[in-house]
């Protein structure tokens, strides 16, 4: 585990480094060669300099978020906004996580990707890449 993501997640209380550190490893596990680092405050996985997974402590716990993930067609992913593709849950136990519906999460995350990477580039309108 990346040594700033993993100083991150010794920072949160003892249920939400549970949480953390699970999203982690399984993060790590699926998207193998993910460029990883804690950007704008919090862990960020990478594929071609792409945002493509994260996840922070907010108020109604730890949400994880998919930049893309507004195509992923999954019900318990809630999209919020319409301008970008980006998706999340929240967690407050790690016994909610399920591990199965996560990794299929993270397959789509590598398989659907919006061009983040050339937003500010493009003024703020997306392209699919893949």
């Amino acid at each position: 585990m990346n040594t700033e993501i993993k100083s991150y997640n010794n920072k949160q209380t003892a249920e939400d480094k549970k949480i953390c550190e699970l999203l982690a490893t399984t993060i790590d596990s699926v998207l193998k060669g993910a460029e990883s680092k804690v950007w704008h405050a919090h862990p960020v996985w990478f594929i071609d300099e792409n945002p493509i997974v994260g996840y922070s402590k907010q108020k109604p716990g730890i949400r994880l978020m998919f930049w893309s993930g507004a195509d992923f067609e999954e019900e318990n992913l809630n999209v919020l906004g319409g301008k970008f593709k980006d998706a999340s849950i929240f967690y407050n136990d790690v016994s909610e996580i399920k591990i199965t519906e996560l990794k299929r999460w993270l397959k789509k995350s590598k398989d659907i990707q919006w061009d983040y990477k050339n937003i500010v580039k493009r003024k703020g309108k997306l392209e699919r890449l893949k």
